[in-house]
């Protein structure tokens, strides 16, 4: 099933959910080994690159995303009245912080008013007029924004795994394509 259904998420929300899990935990590891790099470093300037196309490439991503979860049902949240309450907000957070972060990173890049090249496929323009200072303090709040959102991504893990071991419950499995009856322990 490709769509979302009240009960299950479909192969797209599923297929996005863990494409953008898997690049954005990247996307930290590489910023983090890079901005230790000595500017005579032959990766310098190629991690550089390509995090900044990664980068742009997840913007486009989480815009597709956004769209996808507006014009999608989103399964029933498990769990009591609190633990539901909690969720939309996480949720929520989740899509806030991950614009922020894209957000600065593209604003950070295009600080000269060059656009940002994406793997030499194309060039997306600068939005704003240069501006040399706004590179040093957006790069201050990337990095912030960055590290908080890791803590964020620990505690969304955590709470999935909280679900499938604690309540038992089918929350982490729908995320995996899954339930209980097509894993084998039906109850």
């Amino acid at each position: 099933m490709l769509r979302n259904s009240s009960k299950q998420f479909g192969w797209v929300s599923i297929a996005i959910h863990w494409l953008m899990a898997a690049a954005i935990i990247g996307m930290f590891g590489l910023g983090v080994w890079m901005v230790d790099l000595d500017y005579y470093d032959p990766w310098y300037h190629r991690s550089l690159w390509i995090h900044q196309s990664i980068g742009m490439l997840l913007i486009f991503l989480l815009a597709f995303r956004l769209v996808w979860r507006l014009t999608n049902p989103v399964p029933e949240i498990m769990g009591l009245w609190w633990e539901k309450l909690v969720a939309i907000w996480v949720h929520r957070g989740h899509y806030l912080l991950m614009a922020a972060v894209m957000i600065t990173g593209y604003l950070i890049t295009t600080a000269y008013g060059r656009g940002v090249d994406i793997f030499g496929w194309f060039e997306f323009p600068a939005l704003l007029p240069a501006d040399k200072g706004r590179e040093t303090t957006l790069g201050f709040w990337h990095m912030l924004l960055a590290w908080g959102f890791m803590g964020y991504i620990g505690m969304h893990a955590g709470a999935a795994l909280k679900h499938h071991f604690i309540d038992k419950d089918i929350t982490l499995l729908r995320m995996l394509g899954m339930n209980k009856k097509n894993r084998g322990d039906e109850k």
